[in-house]
């Protein structure tokens, strides 16, 4: 830890203010793994001490990455690195594969699986006949342990006839049984969060929330899959690349 120390230690030779070097500092340690999500920060005094520098200064780069929303505050328990998933819009992946490549360990919590008469909107987003049915799975998604979404998928009983044998991906195992989504069109939007899908996530009613549906389609050109997952505001970002 010595060498961790002394890799945050600001320059008191720069112009740049003390404060604003160590929350940089910090914000690279994070993002290299030095803490994992969810786990707690060393205390401003524990800051003060180690780098040489002032109460004051520890807690204005705290408060820097509280900003950015890289750590939070639990009243009476310390600061706490916050997960975060960056999903690229550009390329498609599920769920559990973005958490490994960030580094996260993937679970879910099962909340709803079976077979189901399809509604109306279902009907239409997917192209089906009202007779046919249909597989539901509704799950948190968590990463290290902390719920990061809840996630609705509804997909045709013809790619999907028994909801209880996927795992921890259903991509792997649409993969897995020949009915890979090759493409997908996703629209995403600000929405407020009902009571039920608030205590799920562990957020307070109201607060908000990023909803993305997403209609998958596989090789030939037919949507197999429709899912919404509310994702938590505070821990998921979208990139884009914008090329010119």
């Amino acid at each position: 830890m010595e060498n961790r120390w002394q890799a945050l230690k600001p320059d008191e030779t720069l112009s740049t203010p003390l404060y604003l070097q160590l929350s940089r500092k910090l914000a690279d340690a994070i993002n290299a793994g030095w803490w994992q999500a969810d786990e707690a920060l060393p205390s401003e005094r524990t800051f003060s001490e180690e780098l040489g520098i002032s109460r004051v200064t520890a807690r204005k780069a705290m408060d820097v990455l509280l900003e950015q929303g890289m750590i939070r505050r639990r009243q009476g328990s310390g600061t706490f690195i916050t997960p975060r998933l960056e999903q690229p819009l550009s390329r498609l992946t599920g769920f559990t594969e973005q958490l490994r490549l960030r580094g996260f360990v993937p679970s879910s919590v099962w909340l709803e699986r079976g077979v189901f008469a399809p509604s109306n909107e279902e009907v239409i987003k997917l192209g089906l006949s009202p007779t046919s049915m249909v597989a539901r799975l509704k799950r948190q998604r968590l990463a290290d342990g902390v719920v990061m979404a809840i996630e609705m998928s509804t997909l045709p009983v013809a790619y999907l006839s028994d909801p209880q044998q996927v795992g921890t991906s259903l991509y792997a195992h649409l993969d897995a049984t020949g009915h890979s989504v090759v493409r997908a069109l996703q629209h995403i939007r600000a929405v407020n969060a009902s009571g039920d899908i608030a205590t799920l996530a562990g957020i307070r009613p109201g607060e908000a929330m990023l909803l993305i549906t997403r209609i998958g389609y596989n090789a030939d050109n037919v949507a197999i899959e429709l899912t919404d997952t509310y994702c938590r505001n505070d821990y998921y970002d979208f990139v884009a690349e914008l090329k010119r």
